[in-house]
């Protein structure tokens, strides 16, 4: 083999167009050390590769507005962001997780990783495999008790909020457990381990709170059973709580499949809005530029889509097309013609 056949192929394609939208906000509204309020300060954006598709995250940062709070304009950033992806990283833990399944599991080499991803449609250069790799041996080998940068910084925040979070590639994959503080957002210890039983958890939990400095505030996770027991365990008087996006997912499924077939019947039912507008497009009277208004009122509001759960595109367009049916009806009832 030549040098050159030798050297990692690059990715030469721009970045396909992002197939899911997500909007995150921290679920805390107050500062937990003055307990003020948590203004909105600006949104962020990012864009990171997971194992269902390209995700465009939009990321609302809140900074508390009390000057005498030693977390003053200091960024508090949504909690489930450090569940997705490395602080800057492009690519998901999951596809990392694949990586170093891959690797350490089945002995596969780094080009034939670098295949395993693209037969999954992830783009990604063989260069970035390794990098992917190094990143996964980093997190496994980390320990908070080397880290004096870490343990100096969770001194000065006073307490720790606990995200555990599980990411497991495919059925039959070890499962990497990434726990990490949500203040901060770093990471304070990762374990692959092949199971996600309550006993493989608590020696995990203990490692963590023996060798933090400060308290643990609270806990967050997705409420599987094991979790919630090993907390139990280790920390039976800490605040534990469900992380939002996963409750609010889990209970607006029901709703978003209706919210999306009603969506679809009522487009049926105001179709043909182009002719309308093809009718009048010789006219400049008054009734013509009302008509020319209410087709684009129409076509707004079709093409205006919400963000489920919390804004359901079905109902955003029922009120919409409502709207402008009463506003119709009232013309007709000052003597003008209602258009069918």
């Amino acid at each position: 083999m030549t040098e050159q056949e030798r050297l990692p192929v690059t990715r030469r394609e721009a970045r396909p167009a992002a197939t899911s939208h997500r909007r995150l906000e921290p679920s805390r509204q107050r500062c937990w050390l003055c307990d003020g309020p948590l203004w909105v300060a600006y949104h962020s954006h990012r864009t990171v590769a997971t194992l269902d598709g390209l995700v465009t995250l939009t990321l609302v940062v809140r900074t508390c507005q009390h000057r005498t709070c030693p977390r003053y304009h200091h960024p508090y950033r949504p909690e489930q962001e450090g569940s997705l992806a490395l602080p800057q990283g492009e690519f998901g833990l999951d596809v990392i997780a694949l990586v170093g399944s891959l690797r350490y599991r089945q002995q596969r080499s780094v080009p034939e990783i670098h295949r395993a991803l693209q037969e999954r449609g992830i783009q990604i250069a063989e260069r970035t495999v390794t990098h992917l790799l190094h990143r996964y041996e980093e997190l496994v080998a980390l320990r908070l008790a080397d880290q004096t940068r870490l343990q100096e910084r969770l001194r000065e925040q006073g307490r720790v909020i606990l995200a555990l979070d599980g990411l497991q590639p495919d059925v039959g994959h070890e499962v990497l457990w990434v726990l990490r503080d949500v203040l901060s957002g770093e990471v304070l210890l990762a374990r692959s381990l092949l199971s996600a039983t309550t006993d493989d958890l608590v020696p995990l939990l203990q490692e963590v709170k023996d060798a933090l400095p400060v308290p643990i505030a609270g806990v967050i996770s997705d409420g599987q059973h094991p979790i919630r027991r090993a907390v139990k365990r280790v920390l039976p008087r800490v605040p534990y709580q469900l992380c939002q996006f996963h409750y609010l997912r889990e209970a607006a499924k029901p709703v978003y499949e209706a919210d999306r077939h009603a969506k679809k019947l009522l487009k049926k039912e105001v179709r043909g809005v182009r002719p309308i507008e093809r009718s009048v497009e010789e006219r400049q009277d008054a009734q013509a530029e009302a008509i020319r208004g209410y087709c684009l009122a129409v076509r707004s509001a079709l093409t205006d889509d919400g963000h489920p759960p919390l804004a359901a595109s079905g109902l955003k367009l029922q009120e919409r097309l409502s709207a402008i049916s009463a506003s119709l009806d009232r013309v007709a009832e000052k003597g003008g013609s209602r258009p069918n």
